[in-house]
């Protein structure tokens, strides 16, 4: 179970503060990392909540009986592997409109052909699908162990067969 994410913003106060009005929740300071980190709080019953640090903060382990810190690289890079899949009670036109409003490249694509997301550019560089509740309906009927283990063997059997 996903209890919170960090990711790397421009900026992470904005960010958080927009996330924060898709989910419908509230965005705070995040000090342990650092002074310019923030969060955003689904407000959901998991306390769901994602941190945003400044783009280039790396953490690194701490020697000895203390936590992890963060420092920033001197080169940050914009762009990454990493990215997440979030649920939203607001629809898919409402969270195309903020993307729009901010200027984050935003559009509705069906993964797979089976479950739909609103995959959206933050910042122009960080990928975050969004889930609307009948997206959330979608994946939770595709996205499963078996279903997964399906696909798989299926697109062995499609390599096998080219």
């Amino acid at each position: 179970m996903l209890y919170h994410v960090s990711l790397e913003a421009d900026d992470p106060r904005h960010v958080a503060e927009i996330f924060a009005e898709i989910w419908g929740g509230v965005a705070m300071p995040f000090h342990p990392v650092g002074e310019d980190s923030w969060c955003a709080f689904a407000g959901d019953e998991r306390n769901t909540m994602v941190e945003f640090y400044p783009r280039g903060c790396e953490l690194h382990e701490t020697p000895g009986d203390a936590d992890a810190h963060g420092r920033l690289a001197p080169s940050p890079r914009r762009r990454s592997g990493t990215h997440v899949a979030l649920a939203t009670d607001l629809d898919l036109d409402e969270v195309l409109a903020i993307a729009a409003r901010e200027g984050w490249p935003a559009k509705y694509r069906k993964r797979d052909g089976v479950f739909g997301v609103i995959e959206m550019w933050v910042e122009g560089c960080q990928m975050v699908e969004w889930l609307t509740p009948a997206m959330v309906v979608e994946y939770l009927d595709h996205v499963t162990i078996d279903g997964w283990a399906r696909a798989v063997a299926a697109s062995r059997e499609m390599r096998m067969a080219a």
